[in-house]
């Protein structure tokens, strides 16, 4: 069984800063690497610069017994983890310059017998690609695709899967896909896992793991499509969306999920378009339902100009702006797409209620104002749900005006049942097909 001394952990976002946090409280000693100055001192400070329940008090522990320390730039270790982003360029094609950028850092430091794993979202072959780049700096050590198992430094791929809000209990409880360039990478990597992993650690190659995780999230994203479609259908048919996949859930061999505003997130927003890009004659599946899903944002904003044209002085109030709810990410997120377009648009006065968050994006500021959930009852007449945040969830909308809410998470049906307190089922209707 390999031992590991000491790991690198290389990006400490969402991912990143928990899993060095959790691998560390294991008692192993972990070096963080991030480019980030504030975020490297908060984190030596033992405190956190992102949201996710419990990752604060376990940062502090671990750095006060001096397991966790964060640099900003990369220094030996026994194995580099990397979970830094993979966005997409113009076109949707993949964006690997951040993992180029790792493979440029780490390399000066890599002996023989270290193991690099790549946790990032990537396309099929970029851990290939990763130890092309890491050869290109190190000539005087062997990789995989030079020695096969007798390689000096081994790679392999291992993808997160873990639901914001949830990240600490699912490392630990969810199975691992580790695909390995070798056999000897794949079961390195595995014991790597053994230090804080209690789910299974499955064993495969590095493509069969990349795809794998595409393949995840792409599923998630067509089923989300379904449901978004219906909700298009919906409205042009005068039905209630939500009363619609309720009764439609009761089928013993159906569970249609809940319609939105959009998709967003680093993940399902931007994985799909890997396949697409990888494979685009055959993935006509994949395309469309990415198709239907970047698209729903506008419907959303069709809904609210309609509304916005009842008003002589609109006054509109974004409820949440991440991209899924009570997290603080606001990566890809719908929610902020349709902000940033209803205030360009001029409707009227834009605020914005995200109450896991105390400053908007750089692109907002001065142009929206984020206030609080009770402010933006005081002030606005429009009130659009993009996010169900408990805060929204646990307040009463029955006392707000139904025709001057656009709700695109359901909320008001989860409140109020099939039918709106006080009105009659037409009404119900009109007062929710203009719901996303």
């Amino acid at each position: 069984m390999t031992k590991f001394e000491k790991i690198a952990v290389v990006g400490l976002g969402y991912i990143g800063l928990p899993t060095a946090t959790v691998i560390a409280s294991q008692g192993v000693k972990v070096v963080g690497i991030d480019v980030n100055q504030h975020a490297v001192d908060t984190i030596n400070q033992g405190k956190i610069h992102i949201v996710e329940p419990d990752l604060a008090g376990l940062v502090n522990i671990v750095v006060q017994k001096g397991t966790l320390v964060a640099r900003t730039a990369a220094e030996p270790a026994d194995a580099y983890l990397i979970a830094v982003p993979t966005p997409f360029k113009e076109g949707y094609k993949p964006d690997l310059s951040y993992i180029e950028a790792v493979a440029e850092s780490i390399a000066p430091h890599l002996v023989p017998g270290n193991l690099i794993i790549l946790e990032s979202t990537s396309p099929v072959g970029t851990t290939e690609q990763l130890a092309g780049w890491l050869a290109s700096h190190r000539p005087d050590l062997t990789f995989p695709q030079q020695t096969g198992e007798n390689a000096d430094v081994q790679l392999a791929y291992c993808p997160e899967r873990v639901l914001p809000g949830h990240v600490l209990r699912e490392l630990v409880q969810n199975d691992r896909i580790i695909g390995g360039m070798t056999q000897r990478a794949a079961k390195m990597a595995s014991d790597l896992y053994d230090i804080f992993v209690r789910g299974e650690c499955v064993l495969t190659d590095c493509r069969t793991a990349e795809m794998t995780k595409l393949t995840e999230n792409s599923f998630r994203d067509v089923n989300i499509a379904f449901a978004n479609e219906l909700s298009l259908i919906c409205h042009e048919l005068d039905i209630n969306v939500w009363e619609l996949i309720r009764l439609a859930n009761h089928h013993p061999r159906v569970n249609i999920l809940q319609p939105g505003p959009g998709v967003g997130g680093h993940c399902i927003a931007v994985d799909p378009w890997f396949i697409v890009d990888s494979a685009p004659e055959t993935s006509k599946i994949i395309r469309t339902a990415r198709l239907v899903n970047d698209g729903k944002p506008q419907f959303v904003l069709d809904r609210i100009e309609e509304v916005a044209r009842k008003f002589t002085n609109p006054v509109i109030a974004c409820l949440g702006l991440a991209f899924k709810a009570d997290i603080d990410d606001l990566r890809e997120s719908p929610a902020i797409e349709i902000t940033h377009a209803l205030q360009a648009k001029g409707l009227g006065r834009v605020l914005a209620v995200e109450p896991n968050i105390t400053e908007l994006p750089s692109s907002m500021a001065g142009k929206v104002e984020l206030v609080s959930l009770e402010l933006a009852l005081e002030q606005a007449n429009i009130f659009v749900i993009l996010v169900d945040h408990k805060q929204f969830l646990h307040f009463d909308w029955s006392n707000v005006n139904q025709n001057a809410i656009v709700d695109t998470r359901g909320v008001l049906s989860r409140h109020l049942g099939a039918t709106i307190s006080g009105s009659s089922a037409s009404s119900t209707t009109q007062a929710t097909r203009c719901i996303a």
